[in-house]
């Protein structure tokens, strides 16, 4: 049995982990949850060493967001998903609030709603179109 202690969101614990694999040693005894102990100061925890570069591929870089033109408010996605209805077109008037296309995302179905009102200036997806967080979806003046 080897005792570690453990810092977890600034909180220490103490612990107690067996060793496997290594000759039979009798169980430890029943123990109280540990009390927590705060640190006398946080101390730099040890990083471990990246995985070989071959191992996972890199990641893409991200896309530049795209800007709206002077003047326009840009409505982007709020998270990741696929645009399955869009309600409003180039030139439309919009109040605040109004629903401007529906997101699916993890298998649920979210409004966009414009956060002003205006003329919808430019719609920049379409039906079907794939969304990650921040991309540009619609822009209203």
């Amino acid at each position: 049995m080897r005792k570690f202690r453990v810092t977890v969101n600034g909180q220490a614990y103490d612990v107690v982990v067996e060793e496997l694999g290594a000759a039979a040693v009798a169980p430890a005894p029943a123990m109280a949850p540990p009390a927590p102990v705060r640190p006398a100061a946080p101390q730099a925890a040890p990083v471990a060493a990246p995985p070989a570069a071959a191992a996972r591929p890199a990641p893409p870089p991200p896309k530049p967001a795209a800007k709206a033109a002077a003047g326009g408010n840009s409505v982007t996605a709020p998270m990741p998903g696929v645009v399955i209805n869009v309600l409003v077109s180039a030139g439309q008037e919009v109040k605040a609030g109004q629903v401007l296309l529906i997101l699916e995302a993890m298998k649920m179905e979210n409004e966009v709603t414009a956060p002003v009102g205006g003329t919808v200036k430019e719609v920049a997806v379409s039906k079907g179109t794939n969304v990650n967080t921040g991309d540009l979806m619609v822009v209203i003046e």
